[in-house]
């Protein structure tokens, strides 16, 4: 079994797909299967580290799903460059526990990571 997994997240959290849903319900299982996960979010996924994005009608709360993980211990980290640039809450700032990151970091996670899956 992989020591640590990595997930980076782009896709928006309501765009049309499940992509952003999919990925959070992955990210939950590896981490009640016992595998060191940890969720980078970038580009539009960042809205999901954003108080402000509420789901649409019929939608499940993923920022709510986002804090559950934090709150389980999960790593979760959000691109800073993109929290000026991307989503449709362009420039709000990140909840407590979606902490703010750079490529550096991502770096770091990516090359200590066995695996890492993109959605």
């Amino acid at each position: 079994m992989p020591q640590a997994i990595l997930i980076i997240l782009g896709n928006p959290p309501y765009g049309g797909t499940d992509a952003a849903w999919n990925a959070l319900r992955l990210v939950g299982q590896l981490h009640k299967d016992g595998v060191t996960v940890r969720l980078f979010l970038m580009n539009d996924a960042v809205d999901l580290a954003r108080e402000s994005i509420k789901p649409p009608d019929g939608y499940f709360d993923l920022v709510r799903i986002v804090k559950e993980l934090i709150a389980a211990g999960i790593a979760v980290r959000v691109c800073g460059t993109c929290q000026g640039r991307c989503g449709t809450a362009r420039g709000e700032p990140y909840y407590q526990g979606a902490n703010k990151s750079s490529m550096v970091e991502l770096s770091e996670w990516v090359r200590t990571s066995d695996q890492v899956l993109t959605f």
